[in-house]
């Protein structure tokens, strides 16, 4: 079902990719230079279907940064919360050794949940 689903996304899609690749092959020149138009200092000859996906790429590209630096508080309270509940699982283990009367050793593997 899933593998359906993706298909019935995905295929449109590259079925509009490919139209916009055909109906833009012809080569344009991406100038980055707003001050000079007659020669431009830097400049790009490339079909215009790879500026246009460039420029997507580019954007999702930034987009994910954007969501990662976003999430950076709670990356850090959650390895946070980790080391405090290592410590805890650590002071558990090394009670219940002791009340086994093992003297004080204490258990050190530990599945991560």
């Amino acid at each position: 079902m899933t593998r359906f689903l993706k298909n019935l996304v995905l295929v449109p899609i590259a079925v509009v990719l490919i139209a916009l690749a055909v109906a833009n092959r012809h080569v344009v020149t991406l100038s980055l230079d707003p001050f000079n138009r007659a020669d431009p200092a830097v400049s790009v000859d490339a079909p215009l279907f790879w500026i246009l996906f460039a420029a997507v790429a580019f954007g999702v590209f930034i987009g994910g940064v954007a969501s990662w630096a976003a999430q950076g508080k709670w990356r850090k309270e959650a390895r946070v919360k980790r080391r405090e509940a290592d410590r805890w699982h650590s002071e558990a283990d090394r009670l219940k050794a002791q009340q086994q009367g093992d003297g004080g050793k204490a258990i050190t593997s530990r599945s991560a949940a």
